[in-house]
């Protein structure tokens, strides 16, 4: 069992998936800084200064003062701000996956798998009866002619 699992945890296509669940996890953190530190706070000044960050709905009719606030007291909110920052984190991150299977598709097509080279016959036909007979044949055995 233990030989079985070393195959397979240095098998190609596992370190792979590995060294991408890693870079992956890294893109995400900075796709996660572009969105809350780049693109919203520019958004928020267009729309009225707004951090999307701190919008909540309050659910429990106490009306803390901020996210945060609600949060340490315990208050029950929509906290719809997080939500719409982390769906502009996930479409971005959508969208670079999308980009860059692309240009590997584009890459498969462009580069074709290299053909196997043409098998050597191991037949051939007697040209007097048309059997087929191995290519070493000196005499048809269907004909008995000689070859």
């Amino acid at each position: 069992m233990w030989k079985e699992f070393k195959e397979f945890a240095l098998r190609g296509n596992v370190i792979d998936l590995a060294v991408g669940i890693i870079i992956g996890g890294a893109f995400g953190k900075v796709v996660s800084s572009l969105v809350n530190d780049i693109i919203m706070p520019p958004i928020g000044l267009l729309l009225g200064k707004i951090n999307f960050s701190d919008l909540f709905l309050d659910l429990s009719g106490t009306h803390p003062a901020s996210l945060s606030a609600a949060r340490d007291a315990g208050v029950p909110v929509l906290a719809y701000g997080s939500f719409i920052q982390s769906l502009v984190d996930f479409l971005i991150v959508a969208f670079a996956i999308f980009l860059l299977v692309r240009a590997v598709n584009r890459l498969r097509v462009l580069k074709p798998e290299p053909a196997a080279p043409p098998a050597e016959p191991t037949t051939k036909e007697c040209p007097y009866c048309l059997s087929t007979i191995p290519i070493k044949a000196t005499r048809c055995p269907h004909c008995t002619s000689q070859l």
